[in-house]
């Protein structure tokens, strides 16, 4: 009994302690170390001198990310990267700096600061602080907005070949990624399938920086960009529409917009392809159920149960066809209009 009450007491205690790690991990992106480490190994006291730190408080930032498994520490207070560590070079594959630089941004960190608001009125941290929703906040704010773009690369990276493994896309001709941001997604599907081709929709403002993006998978001969809100019209003509994590961002009522509109513009032999996360069964799937509360406390949404899909996509029109579980945190669902009686 006494080893049952230790257990249950330190594992309280690092849960409770978790979000000292993600502080640790924030800084060491955002000053710069982790990509000095890219170069090998190092002194606490080499990097400091680079990254222009405190030489004493950078050494203990990272002997505790060593003892989390994010570097190795040698001796003479030499630094390196270990596997987990390398995510967070910026230029790694499946680089996950940019969402460690949004997650332990001041502002997010000051969302999360008002959860129990969010608990007791429904309402996201952007309305009790600020008036307004995260989406017009980010765009009267460019820096938050820039840092938000970067955040999304970056998961998308991360999560990319996982789905695509998972999922055979190479069916379908040509793919309409509606809210797909600057790219990463529906660039990285055409660099998979040579013969396909691809509309990128989304924002003004959001589009007018994907070039880049598209051209760095060397696809963007083969994809063309629209802009537009998802919640009027969408590209006509493709035959697979993609949705990745954008339902989750929005609650039934809106969500049900977006897809009401999908369905309007999309061919009837079309395909609708959702990639989101999928809420485990109770007592499970503690990651899925924290990016519920990131929704709460952030843009406003919710995750969902497949049968929540399933329910929200025959309202709008569809029937759920398959539920493609990955190896990564998001899954993919496969749906298909109803055919309205003529």
């Amino acid at each position: 009994m006494d080893d049952q009450i230790g257990s249950a007491d330190a594992r309280l205690k690092r849960l409770i302690d978790g979000f000292k790690v993600s502080a640790a991990i924030y800084v060491f992106v955002a000053t710069g170390v982790a990509d000095l480490l890219a170069a090998g190994e190092a002194t606490s006291d080499q990097l400091a001198r680079k990254a222009s730190l405190h030489p004493l408080s950078l050494y203990r930032l990272l002997r505790a990310l060593a003892a989390a498994g994010v570097v190795e520490e040698l001796d003479r207070k030499r630094f390196r990267l270990s596997p987990v560590g390398e995510l967070l070079r910026s230029n790694a594959p499946g680089s996950l700096a940019g969402w460690a630089e949004f997650m332990g941004s001041p502002t997010t960190w000051q969302n999360w600061g008002h959860l129990a608001g969010s608990v007791r009125t429904g309402k996201t941290a952007y309305q009790l602080l600020h008036g307004t929703d995260a989406w017009t906040y980010r765009l009267s704010h460019p820096a938050e907005g820039a840092l938000f773009d970067r955040a999304m690369v970056s998961s998308t990276g991360a999560a990319l070949e996982r789905i695509l493994q998972s999922y055979d896309f190479s069916r379908f001709r040509t793919v309409v990624d509606v809210g797909g941001g600057r790219g990463a997604f529906l660039g990285a599907l055409l660099a998979r399938h040579a013969s396909m081709t691809g509309v990128l929709f989304d924002l003004p403002k959001v589009v007018a920086r994907a070039d880049e993006v598209l051209r760095g998978f060397g696809v963007h001969e083969r994809c063309r960009t629209e802009s537009g809100s998802f919640f009027e019209v969408v590209p006509a003509n493709g035959d697979a529409y993609v949705l990745k994590s954008v339902l989750h961002d929005w609650y039934d009522a809106d969500a049900l917009r977006i897809l009401a509109v999908c369905r309007r513009c999309m061919p009837s032999g079309a395909t609708l392809i959702v990639v989101e996360r999928v809420l485990a069964p109770p007592n499970e799937g503690l990651e899925s159920k924290l990016s519920d509360l990131n929704m709460l406390v952030n843009p406003g949404g919710i995750e969902r149960t497949v049968e929540g899909f399933g329910a929200l996509l025959v309202q709008a029109g569809f029937h759920l066809e398959r539920h493609i579980p990955t190896t990564g945190p998001q899954d993919v669902l496969e749906a298909v209009p109803i055919q309205r009686d003529t």
